[in-house]
């Protein structure tokens, strides 16, 4: 990642430092520094304490004075911090621009079967089950991750898909798995004016219960184009494919970055750095 797209990285995380609210205390190091500290652990697959040594640095990004390990994990936490960092990951995925096409998807992060993170639950993963964490996305058909949520792994996904909707407001057509074959969750697509489309079983909408109008819509397309439609839903799979196959890509949780806070922070930053990259390839208009 370094390579592709720091210098979009730093530039949009100084500007953002710059809009929002200057803090009530002056502190030694800025927070634009911290941050672009952790990003640079992160996009070199590191812990905050390798941010910590001047030797890790080069001449895309070179500070002069560097904070101590307890002083960067300490200013790390703070509301501004944060704030940086979402503004940051909203302006380089570029959050209001919708897409005519969006998808729903998870991806499992298991822990190993040792760990002591108290926040890594057990929960069902491809071929049995896990401890761990998943991340539940609303992805747009030119890889732009939308809207995000990180859970611990038993979380229902289509509970999670609900708020990403109502966050995200999609107005579009949205391919999701089977996972999400929810009636809630097509009517509320529906109210965002988008319209959702999943495998459903052979004799769906033949119940007695209420059933979703937007639901029993889909059931009767996939009597029609949606099957031809739903294989676009490959585009998930592929934006997935790109956040792990790229140097310092979304990889498997590292064996420092455990409980949910930590967790959230670390696939946060990988995002920011995935639309970089983007960003800097030209894949995002």
């Amino acid at each position: 990642m370094i390579d592709h797209g720091w210098s979009t990285v730093y530039g949009i995380l100084k500007k953002v430092a710059r809009e929002l609210p200057r803090p009530t205390r002056r502190f030694r190091f800025s927070d634009a520094l911290i941050v672009a500290m952790f990003l640079w652990a992160v996009g070199h697959d590191r812990p905050m304490c390798w941010a910590c040594d001047r030797r890790h640095y080069g001449r895309q990004f070179h500070p002069r004075w560097l904070p101590s390990i307890s002083q960067f994990s300490r200013r790390l936490r703070t509301d501004r911090c944060r704030a940086i960092l979402t503004r940051v990951y909203e302006e380089l995925a570029e959050v209001r621009r919708g897409s005519p096409v969006c998808f729903l998807d998870g991806r499992a992060f298991p822990v190993g079967p040792c760990s002591k993170d108290a926040d890594a639950r057990a929960g069902r993963v491809y071929g049995g089950f896990a401890r761990g964490y998943k991340l539940h996305s609303l992805v747009s058909e030119d890889r732009r991750v939308l809207c995000w949520a990180v859970t611990p792994l038993p979380v229902a996904e289509t509970r999670v898909a609900m708020a990403l909707v109502e966050h995200a407001q999609p107005s579009a057509l949205v391919l999701a798995d089977g996972n999400f074959d929810s009636g809630p969750l097509y009517d509320a697509v529906e109210q965002t004016g988008g319209h959702l489309i999943t495998p459903v079983p052979l004799r769906a909408g033949r119940g007695h219960h209420r059933r979703s109008p937007a639901r029993l819509a889909a059931i009767a397309a996939w009597r029609g184009i949606a099957g031809y439609v739903y294989r676009d839903r490959i585009g998930v799979e592929q934006c997935y494919g790109h956040l792990s196959a790229s140097g310092g890509g979304l990889a498997p949780l590292p064996s420092w970055v455990r409980t949910l806070p930590r967790v959230r922070r670390w696939i946060g930053a990988k995002l920011i750095l995935h639309h970089a990259r983007l960003k800097t390839r030209g894949a995002v208009a």
